[in-house]
């Protein structure tokens, strides 16, 4: 089990900001006020792409790996984070662009497809790309059924998927609550990546895709010890 904030202090991005956020603006705040812990740490890259599948119990999902992980985590954001009106919708929108975080639809079609083209072309080009396989935040801490684009990034791209686990963030920002409740035990645990190289070029299978997309779930469950539900996470109103 690694220190969360001594993971921090080896950021090795280029970019300015997002060290700022990690060492100075978010990652002492983290460790102050929650004191979180992270296993295996050691399964993700020194260099190169790969994917990062996590379940999704919290808004704050990503700044809890985000700063768990010492090197730059590129988010698909949903585009209402960068369109919003107002003073607020503008400085969220300023705060997510500064960070190096993409704005995507989550809508299916050729919006969907919009969104994993984005995250193949970041993969190409060398990012770490976290992804929520669920597609949305669970409604009640349970695992859902996970959506096949992870499987299609990772065999266009050609890049391992990372197993992540979350656990206790529901607690930290439970749903419908702005602020935070601090000294939750949070944690994260990541699993060893998995290879689909015997796949790559079957990218248009969606039998495979399925297959693919099961077993990163089925890692992900094995990590988060949740209870799985083998259907899609409703869409609700939330914060």
């Amino acid at each position: 089990m690694s220190n969360f904030l001594a993971s921090v202090g080896n950021v090795s991005d280029n970019e300015g900001f997002y060290r700022f956020l990690k060492t100075v603006a978010i990652g002492p705040a983290i460790e102050l006020g929650f004191h979180p812990w992270v296993e295996g740490l050691e399964n993700i890259p020194t260099e190169g792409a790969a994917i990062l599948a996590s379940n999704h119990l919290s808004f704050s999902d990503s700044i809890f790996l985000a700063v768990a992980v010492p090197q730059k985590i590129t988010f698909l954001a949903k585009a209402e984070y960068f369109n919003g009106p107002g003073i607020r919708g503008k400085l969220t929108a300023a705060f997510f662009k500064s960070a190096g975080q993409v704005p995507v639809t989550r809508s299916g079609g050729s919006a969907g497809m919009s969104a994993i083209n984005t995250a193949v072309d970041l993969l190409r080009d060398g990012h770490l790309v976290g992804i929520y396989p669920e597609g949305t935040r669970s409604p009640d801490g349970r695992l859902y059924r996970g959506k096949t684009g992870v499987a299609r990034m990772a065999l266009e791209a050609r890049v391992p998927v990372i197993p992540i686990a979350m656990f206790n963030t529901e607690k930290v920002q439970p749903i419908g609550r702005v602020r935070p409740n601090f000294g939750v035990n949070v944690g994260l645990r990541i699993g060893k990546p998995l290879n689909f190289s015997r796949y790559y070029g079957m990218e248009e299978d969606r039998f495979v895709l399925r297959s693919l997309t099961d077993e990163i779930t089925y890692k992900i469950m094995e990590l988060s010890e949740q209870e799985y539900v083998d259907k899609y996470a409703p869409r609700i109103n939330r914060n």
